[in-house]
């Protein structure tokens, strides 16, 4: 099984849309195996977002990141990190079609409403910036068949 790192952004939790957002990831078969919800510091939204440093959104970005409380959560499944990009959709939130969450819940792709690692190599090194391996928790799912 496949892990991959999802941020859900301030706005999520300002529009109170946390439980519609994680129902998505849940109803497709994707596991929580870890969650939390924290407060970024410049430090680490800097570290997150480090291969935009030299773009021009940069600022804008890190700076709506740390502008309230986000949730971090680990997904497990066969092909998490794709299965991921496609039920939330392409960043530009006018390129994202309904029935993707970005699609849906995102109006303005400065303030998308989540975050999700584009590749294997992005989730491992997202879910080192968040999560220590003692918080990620392997779990027998009873449903698991099922998907």
């Amino acid at each position: 099984m496949e892990k991959t790192f999802v941020m859900l952004k301030p706005g999520v939790l300002h529009r109170r849309i946390v439980g519609e957002i994680l129902t998505r990831f849940e109803r497709k078969g994707l596991k929580i195996v870890a969650l939390k919800l924290i407060q970024l510091d410049e430090a680490r939204a800097r570290s997150h977002y480090a291969e935009h440093a030299d773009k021009a959104f940069f600022y804008d970005l890190a700076t709506y990141i740390v502008s309230g409380p986000v949730i971090a959560c680990v997904l497990e499944g066969t092909d998490a990190v794709a299965m991921v990009r496609r039920l939330i959709g392409p960043t530009k939130v006018q390129e994202s079609l309904p029935g993707t969450i970005r699609g849906d819940y995102a109006y303005a792709t400065q303030l998308n409403i989540v975050h999700a690692s584009d590749s294997k190599a992005s989730a491992q090194r997202e879910l080192a910036i968040f999560f220590n391996k003692d918080e990620i928790y392997e779990w027998e799912d009873g449903n698991a068949e099922w998907f």
